[in-house]
């Protein structure tokens, strides 16, 4: 029983004292390997992210992110004792950074997958693996670009003209808004006798005879005011 005692006691310190020396030229490598694959992961968010947050601001801490996350996981791998250490200071620290768009956390994953690829050495699996995520960002940024690009014409126009128009008056400016668009969608109108004012929803065929169709209106009618709205929540 005693020796079983010391041999666990024997165990344990062996693992908690074992210390695995870091080979410099190693470790000098893959903080350079994480650094360009962060630097090639922020070059692909400023260029394809859809945030419409501040991406160089929000990018430019990605190269620290993932040097850093490289160097604890190389670190915390060289001993079992520095390892549980991590996970009782990672239970103490709380983030308090708003990440407003999922998009964000995907490339924030993408970063932290380098520093955990890069730290343990596994240089080739990352690249590749980030390569991949990479060329997947781009095939799927091209295809979302090409199936939004019909919605991104949707846009909701408002007239507001201060004055009770007459029927046939009103009937004109529908005409109008007809000639300039592929679609139209009637949505509201309202008219009290000092004004009147119509809410469409349209695809134009070219956004200028918008702009075009606007001064028509605010030189036909003074006091008048356009108001174009683009709203992808919107459908014809």
């Amino acid at each position: 029983m005693e020796q079983l005692q010391n041999l666990t006691r024997e165990d344990l310190n062996f693992f908690f004292n074992q210390n695995v020396q870091i080979d410099i030229n190693n470790f000098i490598i893959s903080l350079l390997f994480a650094a360009i694959l962060s630097f090639l992961v922020q070059i692909f968010y400023i260029k394809y992210s859809s945030s419409l947050s501040n991406r160089k601001e929000f990018a430019k801490n990605f190269v620290i992110l993932g040097v850093t996350t490289s160097i604890v996981i190389m670190i915390v791998k060289s001993s079992l004792a520095l390892s549980l250490g991590l996970v009782g200071a990672l239970s103490i620290v709380r983030f308090r950074a708003a990440i407003k768009e999922p998009e964000e956390l995907v490339y924030l994953f993408l970063i932290i997958a380098i520093g955990l690829g890069c730290g343990a050495n596994q240089l080739i699996i990352t690249f590749v693996g980030i390569i991949f995520a990479l060329i997947l960002i781009m095939i799927y940024s091209a295809y979302y670009k090409k199936s939004r690009k019909d919605i991104e014409q949707t846009i909701n126009l408002g007239v507001i003209i201060e004055q009770d128009l007459q029927d046939k008056e009103i009937n004109n400016l529908i005409q109008e808004i007809k000639k300039i668009s592929k679609e139209l969608k009637f949505i509201s109108m309202s008219r009290t006798d000092n004004n009147t004012t119509i809410n469409l929803d349209l695809k134009p065929n070219k956004f200028e005879n918008l702009t075009l169709l606007s001064g028509k209106v605010k030189k036909k009618y003074r006091n008048s005011k356009v108001i174009l709205a683009y709203n992808d929540d919107l459908s014809l």
